[in-house]
């Protein structure tokens, strides 16, 4: 039961940590307003669940949609000004641009909570002596249709390829007649849509409010520490990782031990592997 539990939530952090890891791959920059913008996905998912009464799940084209305009705006004010700029400069750029964030939430929405509507209907199902919400199952079924999509866009695509090129080297890209500058801005757009599907999923049972980003980006960082600095499939075990933590053990133990023991397996996974569970070992000529 925890288990399961543990999975579906880890499979919305996937989400985010997936996002977080696009940006990433793309920009070698680190979006650290990235868990605020997976709370602006879960205000439209309220916002639109209160125009529209019908499940999210029929709205999350849409949240999609509106995220990856957002997310190619937020590349235009927080990045391309300044891509030539030292990293540290976008990695301030993206923070305050999250602290913007945050406020605006404060002034459209209040600080209260809120909650979007469920992602098909509310209620359990039973298998056996297990109960489990459809909200979780409806999270799982989403996570993974996705995950499969951007690996087939990413490994067999024309797009996904150009999107890799870019990633891998960026001027080589340029000179070969790749827009490095549109791939960018596409991969900004796709990992806000991914942060903003997170947000619209996480909202129905843990809400949004306007600081709820900041520990999400925590936790993406996280992920993508863990798993191995720009590794897909390392950002989704990282992603499990923590929600097993948060969810089964905490189970056993109280919520702030279990997050100690979760930092404590994070230095002994830095101490045994610092490249990360699937990350690479550089290798530099003297």
């Amino acid at each position: 039961q925890l288990a399961i539990n543990g999975v579906a939530l880890g499979a919305a952090y996937a989400l985010v940590a997936l996002g977080f890891v696009f940006i990433v791959n793309a920009t070698g920059a680190v979006n650290f307003a990235h868990g605020d913008l997976v709370m602006a996905g879960g205000y439209v998912a309220v916002g639109l669940g209160s125009m529209a009464p019908v499940p999210i799940i029929v709205l999350l084209p849409l949240v999609a949609a509106i995220m990856f305009a957002i997310g190619i705006a937020f590349s235009l004010v927080a990045y391309f000004p300044l891509a030539n700029r030292p990293p540290s400069t976008v990695f301030i750029s993206t923070l305050l641009c999250g602290i913007v964030l945050q406020n605006l939430f404060l002034v459209l929405f209040g600080p209260q909570a809120r909650a979007a509507p469920p992602l098909i209907k509310s209620g359990t199902v039973h298998l056996g002596a297990i109960e489990i919400s459809i909200q979780a199952l409806g999270t799982l079924a989403v996570a993974a249709v996705l995950i499969a999509l951007q690996y087939l866009i990413f490994a067999r695509t024309q797009v996904g390829r150009r999107l890799r090129a870019t990633a891998q080297d960026r001027p080589m890209a340029q000179a070969i007649g790749i827009h490095a500058s549109a791939m960018i801005a596409a991969t900004f757009g796709a990992g806000t849509a991914l942060a903003g599907i997170a947000g619209a999923l996480l909202a129905n049972q843990f809400f949004v409010y306007p600081t709820g980003g900041i520990p999400l980006s925590v936790y993406a960082y996280i992920a993508v520490v863990v798993g191995g600095w720009g590794s897909i499939a390392g950002a989704v075990i990282g992603a499990m990782m923590i929600s097993l933590f948060q969810v089964v053990v905490s189970a056993y133990v109280s919520y702030a031990v279990a997050t100690g023991l979760l930092y404590v397996a994070l230095l002994l996974i830095f101490f045994f592997r610092p490249q990360g569970i699937f990350g690479e070992l550089v290798q530099r000529r003297v």
